[in-house]
């Protein structure tokens, strides 16, 4: 098993929040603190130390008492920028990566990646749900919750600068492993995210997922 001291933590709270009017999703409120700060606290336990990726406000995050870094791409091109940010600042041998408007995803999140990636001897591990809606369940890959080996950082460095975008398009390049998280024991709600206020009005009136 690949021990949680060998994996730092990344919460993405970089983009632009457009589809919820403009603001920093990251400081919006949720469960008594804010999403930025709610996220860091989830996942802190599952890893080694945790940073996050933010492009505005960034004394706000600095606030909460750990790193922060930028985008090393101007303009707000995506996670993948993120990701890379993450890669070049961290000190351990795997980055785990999760968004910040995803607040009740699993606790136990990192060690099924890591199980997983160690398992298959993969590059990447990325979780994966089954859909909201629909009676076939299929599961749907979560890109921004990855497991990613830091040696990976030039790869993402050099598919940015080339104007790569899509997460997808990326970890095909690598020997990516899905994992499901798709179990009785699971939460439907784990990956439900807030990508309008109204939606984490919703997930805040939901309570914690306690697992």
């Amino acid at each position: 098993m690949i021990d949680r001291s060998h994996i730092t933590g990344l919460v993405l709270a970089g983009g632009r929040g457009s589809r919820m009017g403009g603001v920093d999703k990251g400081l919006q409120a949720f469960n008594g603190t804010t999403l930025a700060q709610h996220s860091l606290q989830r996942l802190a336990p599952q890893v080694n130390a945790v940073f996050f990726n933010a492009n505005r406000n960034l004394p706000a995050y600095a606030a909460f008492g750990v790193p922060v870094h930028a985008d090393d791409v101007a303009g707000y091109v995506g996670p993948l920028a993120g990701f890379a940010s993450g890669l070049r600042h961290c000190r351990t041998p795997y980055l785990a990566t999760v968004p910040c408007d995803t607040p009740l995803f699993p606790l136990d999140l990192v060690a099924r990646l890591a199980a997983a990636l160690e398992r298959d001897q993969a590059d990447i591990a990325m979780a994966a749900a089954p859909e909201e809606a629909g009676p076939l369940r299929l599961l749907r890959p979560q890109p921004v919750f990855c497991l990613l080996r830091r040696d990976l950082l030039d790869s993402l460095t050099r598919f940015v600068h080339e104007g790569g975008r899509r997460v997808h398009s990326w970890t095909a390049q690598h020997n990516t492993v899905l994992v499901p998280f798709a179990g009785p024991e699971d939460d439907e709600r784990a990956f439900a995210n807030a990508n309008t206020l109204d939606e984490l009005q919703q997930l805040d009136g939901a309570g914690v997922n306690p697992r």
